[in-house]
């Protein structure tokens, strides 16, 4: 659709062009006849006349001969923001506010040329407001006082808590104020309205600090309803391909269009867990709820930066209120939503797939800090954390080179924010997901499939105010992503069938499962976020070398490794297996089993196939369930619960490989690629999460009862 948008520019361009064309084409013999004694208009004339249209033509020509090539060469990620916002510096109309509000309607807003296009925008339309309000005196006394101008900065749908309830709202930051609305719903056809909620004047607006008072505690969502919910999203966009396949009435796509939004309505109300405290001068406090600490920083800059020239404090009447309020129908940026059902039917769908990204190191810092990173994600339709680097400590060039393995889900941007660490606990607040580390620098650039489809290694750097970030980045398409490669060294461990590893050790349980095991019960029980928090690369792939080559000395290396680095051999371990811990054979049945809705005869399933396992496989899931079981004991100070464990192991024991998969190859495909992945994810999770929460698993014989409880391992 954006292709279309542009298309309709072009040919607006192009026929204008044609006109001021045709104007030039007379002013010439004119100009050269004004300064003989017979002129046909005076220079005064000629230069009302044809006022500033030479300049138009070159600013216009400009634009045209730069937006052409552009749309020749069209894809999903081609940028044209930097034309618009070049164009709007020197010439603004309405023709220009129209063209911009179209495109930005069909521009994705993880995409880069979103804030461009946003920011040419603003231009025209505080350019054209600001002319209505010097030929309309009567308007000056509904918007500001005489000589000033209300602008709009920014603007984005939000959730507010109020009361202990999420609301969902519309803000609206102008140059001298904030202002919080909601979006009256629409009947009858009637066009868009807002109701105002409530405004601060930016002169009166303070920030929660987190030593002034006790904040109220967020009442979050857990883990497990937040996965139904995108469970349910991908059945409902399964459906409606289906439909649509299979060319059904429009009236039954219509329907579970409105479900689609609805349950996509409900997870972003429902994921949001950072504050964004706002106070008015008489304390009067107001918390937003944002998923995104990169979008939660761009507002406290933008208030803060404009706080600087506002001085006076103020109140609106209420016709001034409503005036305001109506005004905001035309100038919002952000039109819709963020929701993926809001998408073209031709937009880039994002990519779906696994995401490594190493962070190397940082550059460009004056001073020595304590340094992290942290990688942010869109997915269904709003940005959220992945990934956290640890801190490097005060130092003016850190060298984190820290891999991560982040799932894409429709994904399009990578964010990345540098923070600097603060070690006084006594200013935590851990309630709102806030704390004082400063952010000290953020970034963002965009998941190109055609940069990084079917490439190695990409090397990039995030350039940000007052630091640099290098990255490496590697994306893994779904379908590849499900190869479980046997290995090349017959006498290795990784990559090797599990039975023929503990035949040869002749031992229940391999070696290397056992070791990575003790180590961690040793000194990882505790460690926050262990198995969820990535090891280092280059840690991992020595001890994969290690055990691969019967290192006799691996356990010393481990005892001076990383716990987090031997947590990440482990899972490498399991997801390098020639076949999955629960076999490609049973993997359909324990799918179909977890979705049986009679409890009882869901567990007689689920415990009939579990001892349906080779005995190699389920002793080791058995040792592999008791440790787990003992990490999430220990939740309340590793953070790591039944259901984070499930996520974290769930598909890596049992992910079938390629060949048992139904996952077609395209990445870019959004519902064979991104949904039926999604609900495969999910079913995976829940299998492992469902033999997590069993207090027992009975045995039938004694036979079995004999293995599954000896101590000899």
């Amino acid at each position: 659709m954006r292709k279309w948008v542009l298309s309709g520019i072009l040919a607006s361009e192009e026929t204008y062009l044609s006109h001021l064309e045709a104007l030039l084409l007379p002013m010439k013999p004119l100009k050269a006849a004004a300064t003989t004694s017979q002129p046909v208009l005076t220079i005064p004339q000629i230069e009302t006349i044809f006022f500033k249209v030479p300049e138009l033509y070159e600013v216009h020509k400009e634009f045209y001969d730069g937006l052409l090539p552009r749309v020749q060469q069209w894809s999903h990620h081609q940028r044209v923001g930097d034309l618009f916002q070049k164009q709007n510096l020197k010439v603004r109309s309405t023709k220009d506010v129209k063209d911009q509000s179209d495109l930005l309607k069909h521009t994705p807003s993880s995409h880069p040329d979103h804030p461009l296009l946003q920011d040419a925008l603003r231009i025209s339309q505080n350019f054209l407001s600001s002319i209505n309000e010097e030929t309309t005196p009567r308007r000056q006394s509904m918007t500001v006082k005489k000589g000033e101008n209300r602008q709009l900065l920014k603007d984005s749908f939000m959730v507010e808590l109020v009361e202990g309830t999420r609301k969902l709202r519309h803000v609206f930051l102008f140059t001298d104020l904030l202002l919080c609305a909601k979006l009256k719903k629409q009947i009858g056809g009637k066009s868009q309205q807002y109701d105002s909620k409530w405004y601060i004047p930016l002169s009166d607006l303070t920030f929660q600090n987190a030593d002034e008072s006790e904040p109220l505690p967020i009442p979050q969502v857990p883990d497990e309803e937040l996965d139904a919910m995108k469970v349910k999203i991908s059945h409902i966009k399964s459906e409606i391909q289906r439909e649509k396949r299979a060319n059904k009435g429009s009236k039954v796509i219509d329907r579970l269009r409105k479900k689609l939004s609805e349950q996509e309505s409900l997870l972003l109300l429902t994921s949001p867990s950072m504050a964004l405290r706002v106070h008015n001068r008489n304390g009067k406090g107001y918390m937003f709820l944002m998923s995104s600490d990169y979008e939660r920083a761009e507002w406290k800059e933008t208030i803060q930066e404009q706080q600087k020239k506002c001085f006076k404090s103020f109140s609106l009447t209420s016709m001034e209120l409503q005036m305001l309020t109506n005004s905001c129908v035309k100038l919002q940026t952000v039109h819709h939503i963020p929701l993926t059902i809001n998408k073209e039917e031709d937009e880039s769908p994002g990519l779906h797939g696994f995401l490594n990204v190493i962070v190397h190191s940082a550059s460009g810092l004056k001073q020595s800090l304590n340094l992290y990173c942290t990688l942010e994600v869109d997915s269904f339709g709003y940005f959220a954390n992945k990934a956290k680097t640890r801190v490097y400590r005060y130092t003016t060039e850190p060298k984190w080179n820290e891999e991560f393995e982040i799932d894409l889900e429709g994904s399009q941007t990578l964010r990345l924010l540098c923070y600097e660490k603060s070690y006084n606990k006594t200013k935590q607040n851990k309630e709102d997901g806030d704390s004082t580390d400063r952010i000290i620098g953020k970034g963002q650039i965009p998941l190109d499939p055609q940069t990084l489809l079917g490439k190695d290694w990409q090397r990039t750097v995030i350039p940000m105010t007052g630091v640099s970030v290098k990255l490496s980045m590697k994306f893994t398409s779904r379908e590849f992503s499900l190869k479980r490669m046997p290995s090349r060294k017959p006498m290795g461990v990784f990559g090797i069938k599990i039975s023929t590893v503990t035949k040869r050790e002749h031992s229940k349980v391999p070696y290397i499962v056992r070791q990575c095991l003790e180590e961690i019960e040793r000194r990882g029980m505790e460690e926050v976020g262990i198995y969820r928090v990535s090891g280092v690369a280059t840690d991992i792939q020595v001890l994969k070398a290690a055990f691969d080559t019967n290192n006799k000395d691996v356990s010393v290396m481990m005892s001076e490794m990383d716990v987090n680095a031997i947590a990440g051999t482990l899972k490498l371990y399991f997801r390098e297996l020639p076949e999955p811990l629960f076999t490609d054979d049973l993997y359909p049945n324990f799918a179909g089993g977890i979705a049986l809705s009679d409890s009882v005869a869901k567990e007689s399933c689920m415990l009939n196939l579990l001892l349906s396992l080779p005995e190699p496989n389920l002793v080791t899931f058995l040792f592999l369930l008791d440790h787990l079981k003992r990490v999430a004991d220990k939740e309340s100070i590793n953070k790591m619960s039944l259901h984070n464990l499930a996520t974290v192991f769930g598909p890596t024991l049992l992910r079938p490989a390629e060949k048992d998969s139904k996952i077609p190859t395209n990445p870019t495909q959004p519902i064979s690629m991104g949904d039926s992945w999604s609900l495969e994810v999910m079913s995976q999770v829940q299998v492992l999460l469902y033999f997590l929460q069993l207090e027992t698993i009975p045995t039938p014989d004694s036979k079995r009862q004999s293995i599954l409880f000896s101590t000899e391992v």
